[in-house]
């Protein structure tokens, strides 16, 4: 049985949330390191980073590896996806959607069954379970 592996990553704040700011860094990896405040999650996006930003680069990438798994054990393993994923934050609600959007090349298989492989895949990546307390979850599936 494969050994569980144990990512991390940190923050370090200075201040109160609304004028204070920090940065997160990928401690795993060493990958980076990202500055964070409340205006780029609450204001206005842009400048530096928030938390949905690095949920939605771990949605997007967690759902296209197992909808690429889930095509190859359906027999038409893909040639390429394109994944983006909308991490929606309103103030005082929360995270209220998320909007994953792939565009794919594969072969022999059809626009439905695309469709269909890649709402399994949405349903069984393991980031999508995590975050299975955001209502609204979409995908919207497009072969090229």
């Amino acid at each position: 049985m494969p050994r569980p592996i144990v990512s991390q990553a940190s923050t370090q704040w200075n201040g109160d949330l609304f004028t204070g700011s920090g940065s997160t860094a990928l401690e795993t990896s060493h990958a980076a390191t990202f500055d964070v405040n409340w205006k780029s999650r609450a204001e206005e996006a842009g400048g530096t980073t928030n938390p949905e930003e690095l949920l939605a680069a771990a949605h997007a990438t967690c759902f296209t590896m197992q909808f690429s798994n889930m095509l190859k054990e359906n027999g038409t393993a893909p040639t390429q996806l394109n994944t983006t994923a909308e991490v929606t934050f309103e103030v005082g609600a929360g995270i209220t959607a998320i909007a994953l959007k792939v565009n794919g090349q594969v072969e022999g298989l059809s626009a439905e069954d695309f469709s269909t492989i890649a709402g399994q895949a949405k349903d069984q990546c393991p980031v999508s379970q995590a975050l299975a307390g955001v209502k609204d979850v979409t995908v919207e599936a497009t072969l090229a």
